[in-house]
């Protein structure tokens, strides 16, 4: 490491605050872990500071925020403003990721799902394979006559808030019936459900003939075969950065509001339709550990760019970490 290097790393710790050894603890959404899991290492590399962050789940995360079990905590529900300031809770965005229709479907790779017919999945009236909601999109296909299983979180997750959202957004009757929950009483008799998203993706590569929402991230890391699926404007889209990137662009995150905001099924020709925002939680009486919390953010946002891509995750644009950084400010927790 250069002369030059080295100081300007020693100034950047000076100037946030944060000594080696340091120890920022976080828990929360496992949607998000993989990205983060990265970030801490390189970020305890160029710092010497550890920030550990456990998987759990983003009700479990929320919970541990609340209770002030830990010093951050992940969540891709976002909180409104008005259980932030019940709680004492202050809130910004980490990166933005996909929720995949994840599969396995001997001989089929090439699977495209309509909207239809991914309500259908999770509401239990398509229930063999070549049913017509999910066949009509795949002409030409062999589609086997099997029962289909449904793969679904078991824990409560915000990563079933946003896939259950998205259905809302999708379909009147689900959202009347079902709603945007963290965990659901899922209907009919064809599911199972794991524990976390590595649960998800271990019963959906040991399931024969099960299909199952799971983010991009941990589909790709254990090799799950993944659909290409219908969008707002009725275009079918791989699940891939740039159409993550698509939507990612129309999300509406305003620092007034907390940076409250759900942005599944945006609108645009080319975007992916099932994206979320992972958020963070710190609680607003620990501003010095706030600040040690929003300086490994801020690293990650200027430094964490192509880890973030390689993993799958868009990371946010400069003109929405500015507006972080002024929100930190103005919560004097930067």
């Amino acid at each position: 490491m250069t002369k030059v290097i080295k100081i300007a790393l020693a100034t950047s710790v000076l100037v946030s605050g944060l000594a080696a050894n340091d120890v920022i603890k976080g828990s929360g959404a496992s949607f998000p872990y993989s990205v983060y899991q990265k970030w801490t290492k390189a970020y305890n590399k160029a710092t010497g500071i550890k920030v550990d962050y456990i998987s759990k789940g983003s009700s479990k995360g929320i919970k541990d925020a609340k209770a002030r079990q830990v010093d951050f905590a992940g969540t891709d529900k976002p909180l409104s403003p008005k259980v932030l300031k019940k709680n004492g809770l202050y809130q910004f965005p980490g990166v933005v990721g996909a929720i995949t229709m994840g599969y396995n479907l001997p001989g089929v790779k090439n699977l495209k799902l309509s909207r239809a017919a991914i309500v259908n999945i999770a509401n239990g009236s398509a229930r063999y394979w070549d049913d017509s909601v999910i066949a009509n999109a795949n002409k030409g296909v062999k589609l086997p006559h099997e029962k289909l299983t449904f793969v679904h979180r078991a824990d409560g997750s915000g990563t079933t808030f946003n896939f259950t959202y998205y259905l809302s957004k999708v379909n009147k009757t689900w959202r009347h019936k079902y709603g945007a929950k963290k965990s659901l009483n899922w209907p009919g008799n064809h599911h199972i459900g794991g524990n976390k998203n590595t649960g998800v993706a271990s019963l959906i590569k040991q399931t024969p003939f099960s299909v199952g929402y799971i983010d991009y991230a941990d589909a790709q890391k254990n090799g799950i075969v993944m659909a290409t699926v219908e969008n707002r404007a009725g275009n079918y889209i791989k699940p891939e950065l740039k159409a993550f990137q698509a939507a990612a662009a129309k999300a509406d995150l305003n620092p007034k509001k907390d940076f409250y905001s759900v942005i599944a099924d945006p609108k645009g020709a080319n975007s992916y339709p099932m994206v979320a925002a992972t958020f963070i939680l710190v609680p607003k009486e620990k501003p010095a550990m706030d600040k040690k919390v929003t300086a490994f953010y801020d690293w990650s946002y200027k430094n964490g760019q192509e880890i973030a891509k390689s993993l799958g995750f868009v990371p946010l644009p400069d003109s929405l970490t500015d507006k972080i950084r002024k929100y930190w400010e103005a919560k004097g927790i930067k």
